[in-house]
């Protein structure tokens, strides 16, 4: 009970700092799973994307409230993302299984985006011009990298492209609940590509799902509710917060895999 518990608080408090800026926040859920409510490993990834597939519709019911889920920018992340999430599941369940290894690739990661973001953000702040937004294919191509990413990380891809394409210049009104909507739609196909994985592979590889279920319902309201603040919080202020505990996360992982 303590661990459902747990789950649920950390779903409903990261899902409402994060949702505004079209993250799910199962970036910064893998951590209190390893550390705090112990999920085995590799568990850990399909019951990221569990919580994924629960709480993220909640963020799209009020953004398709606020009529802002129109436009070419959902599909564009979806036929990148999805492709990209298979062939990233099955690298994690054959190539990346021990702990050690999956935390520093973690800290590599988390490492590079988190300065970039927060560097971007502040140069961003400071232009009295907005930068040009990439073109539909570069979009595409970016979706693709960040789904096989995505996959072998299990957060869906949004975490990354939001940062990235708001960086480049496009509004987070825009960029936030297409991200999401593709994180919603990679999650589903990752899910399921763990799920059949898991009857021909040894392991902890299906989700923990009271964790998955738990962090997952109280991401929901958590979602719904960051959806709703987004026009009330500094995005800036968000997206340096955002970025300074990617940094913070990565510091952590690389010092204990190292």
């Amino acid at each position: 009970m303590t661990t459902v518990l747990l789950g649920f608080a950390a779903g409903l408090l990261i899902a409402t700092v994060t949702t505004p800026v079209g993250v799910s926040g199962a970036v910064f859920l893998l951590p209190v799973q390893l550390d705090v409510l112990h999920t085995p490993n590799p568990a850990v990834t399909p019951t990221n994307l569990l919580f994924n597939v629960i709480a993220t519709p909640g963020a799209l019911a009020r953004y398709r409230r606020q009529n802002q889920l129109a436009g070419p920018l959902t599909r564009l992340l979806v036929a990148g993302t999805l492709p990209g999430v298979i062939a990233g599941a099955i690298i994690r369940v054959h190539l990346v299984p021990g702990a050690r290894l999956f935390r520093l690739l973690l800290g590599l990661f988390l490492l590079p985006l988190g300065i970039w973001l927060c560097a971007r953000t502040l140069r961003l702040s400071r232009q009295p011009h907005p930068t040009p937004p990439p073109r539909p294919r570069t979009i595409t191509a970016l979706a693709l990298l960040v789904g096989l990413i995505g996959g072998v990380y299990g957060i869906g891809g949004g975490s990354i492209l939001s940062p990235i394409l708001v960086g480049r210049g496009m509004p987070v009104p825009t960029v936030a609940p297409a991200a999401l909507a593709s994180t919603l739609a990679t999650s589903i196909v990752g899910a399921a590509a763990y799920a059949i994985l898991a009857l021909t592979t040894t392991g902890n590889i299906a989700p923990h799902w009271a964790v998955g279920l738990a962090s997952g319902l109280g991401g929901l309201g958590g979602a719904y509710l960051g959806a709703r603040l987004q026009h009330h919080i500094p995005n800036t202020g968000l997206r340096l917060l955002l970025g300074a505990l990617a940094i913070a996360l990565a510091a952590v992982y690389l010092t204990q895999a190292l």
